[in-house]
């Protein structure tokens, strides 16, 4: 199994390319379901969770094209068509690699009429159920199942629109239910529906393809049903975790770094919170320029919230940042039950964190040490990778097949900039 070798004490200096966000990426290409037509797909980043998706999306039938191996922040370009839906199935193999692959249920539903998608895997952050996508579904008239581990949904007669009301935000079960709507009879109203940016992008390639959507970025969104959709092209939006992580990146490790196609606008309260621990960011008319001096990282506060406030994405790299910050800070967590397993791991190279439930308690070290220590979860990984940018000596890191999940090229784009940042692949 592959690790990645971190030598600390280097500061970044340089530019990144901002790939194409992942969270974005993964419901436009479940959207191919929903036309006969090509849906072609720019800024695509070459993440393991694109190739799963992209598995389960051929086995349903949809035929796939690309371009580029993604060398640049434009990314690769695909383009899905399913013309036929030969198989309604969403196997266990496939779905137990990643949460996401649920995403396949509402567009099944709606296009075909029936759907059987098993419960899905993915990072262990909680258990994340699925009974808003349920629950949506059976308000807009589908028949749901769960059998052998399976969601099995059926809607002969097509879905009807209705009012749904979701008792918390959910990203998954606004996109899925979005895409179910956008075929079903009539008005659909999603009330408390997720605000994210790529639940944005998503509405907006479903325009395009000839979706009647209205209410996008505010809670409550409004679908008028339409009875077929067609091809489109469109370009996804650059990743904020991504542009998140690297502008933390800097703030570890010091130094001056711009985010090529970043976007300030996409990551407001995270830009605003970085300020407030010292950080300095700045628009460029290429995206954003980040710089942190030595000793100006200093104890922020952070709750994760629904966007527009804080994403729980950013939610371990905050902590890894305020490791190294002067005096103490507090990091709670309100999205996810089981999100704080990296704090053994940073424990280990030597960051004072005590856990209070859904809080975590930071005291500022000098700095950390360099340690082997183990990826737990996508967004862990990466933020002991920031860790051994703050820390003195080596830190290596197991398990980082969770890193290539959601972060593209991530050692050539450090090393690029200074970092001593390197892959240790695993003995064939």
């Amino acid at each position: 199994m592959d690790q990645i070798r971190v030598c600390g004490g280097k500061p970044l200096q340089g530019e990144i390319h901002i790939s194409g966000a992942k969270n974005a990426a993964l419901p436009l290409m479940a959207a191919s379901l929903l036309t006969d037509e090509t849906l072609t797909l720019t800024g695509v980043p070459h993440l393991a969770d694109i190739a799963t998706l992209a598995n389960l999306l051929v086995q349903h039938g949809v035929e796939i094209g690309m371009n580029g191996e993604g060398a640049a922040c434009d990314g690769r370009e695909l383009a899905l068509k399913a013309s036929y839906i030969v198989n309604t199935t969403a196997p266990y193999d496939l779905v137990r690699k990643m949460r996401a692959s649920a995403l396949v249920l509402g567009p099944l539903v709606t296009r075909c009429g029936e759907a059987r998608v098993s419960l899905p895997g993915g990072c262990a952050i909680g258990t994340r159920p699925l009974d808003l996508h349920i629950k949506g579904l059976q308000q807009l008239g589908a028949e749901i199942g769960l059998e052998n581990g399976y969601i099995e949904a059926r809607a002969p007669k097509g879905l009807v629109g209705a009012e749904i009301a979701f008792p918390f935000v959910s990203v998954g079960a606004t996109e899925n239910l979005m895409m179910a709507a956008c075929l079903a009879q009539g008005e659909t109203r999603l009330v408390n529906a997720a605000r994210e940016p790529e639940v944005a992008d998503l509405a907006k390639c479903l325009v395009a393809m000839g979706a009647n959507i209205d209410g996008v970025g505010t809670d409550t969104i409004v679908v008028q049903g339409v009875s077929r959709l067609h091809g489109a092209h469109h370009h996804i939006i650059a990743d904020r975790i991504e542009t998140g992580t690297y502008a933390m990146a800097v703030g570890a490790a010091g130094g001056a770094v711009e985010l090529i196609g970043a976007s300030l606008e996409l990551i407001g309260v995270v830009a605003d919170t970085l300020r407030a621990a010292g950080l300095t960011l700045d628009a460029t008319d290429r995206g954003l320029h980040v710089t942190c001096e030595p000793g100006a990282l200093v104890g922020t506060d952070v709750m994760t919230e629904p966007y527009p406030g804080f994403p729980t994405d950013l939610q371990a790299q905050m902590m890894a940042l305020m490791s190294v910050a002067q005096g103490a800070s507090m990091v709670t967590e309100t999205i996810f039950e089981n999100r704080f397993m990296h704090v053994p791991e940073l424990s280990r190279m030597g960051a004072n964190i005590n856990l209070h439930g859904a809080s975590a308690m930071i005291r500022g070290v000098p700095r950390l040490t360099g340690a082997p220590v183990m990826a737990t979860d996508l967004r862990a990984s990466v933020s002991l990778v920031l860790a051994g940018l703050a820390a003195s000596g080596e830190t290596t890191i197991g398990r980082v097949y969770h890193l290539d999940r959601g972060y593209e090229r991530l050692e050539e784009k450090l090393s690029a900039c200074g970092g001593e940042v390197e892959r240790i692949k695993a003995a064939r």
